[in-house]
């Protein structure tokens, strides 16, 4: 119900593995499908798809949740989303 976008320079590894990080331990979430470009996490908080495509230099990553913004799943995924720099050397953001 909540779609988020994210433009990086971080490469498809790094974000995976931030991801993963956040996800399953934040969002107390386990990945359910996992594809190249797509990943399903989900768990009694509800279901995150993200999605990554790289483009040059920089890395789009979105993200849908089944969730309302209000939900306890939408915050990790905003927190998610603020840890993936839009540029070499940006701070993680809370």
């Amino acid at each position: 119900m909540a779609d988020y976008e994210r433009t990086t320079v971080l490469t498809l590894s790094d974000i995976w593995a931030r991801t993963d990080e956040i996800l399953t331990t934040r969002g107390e979430l386990a990945m359910s499908r996992d594809g190249h470009h797509e990943r399903t996490y989900s768990g009694g908080e509800g279901t995150v798809v993200v999605e990554v495509h790289r483009h040059g230099n920089t890395t789009i990553v979105g993200a849908r949740t089944d969730r309302l913004r209000t939900s306890k799943v939408d915050g990790v995924v905003r927190y998610l989303m603020n840890q993936l720099p839009y540029q070499p050397g940006d701070p993680p953001r809370e």
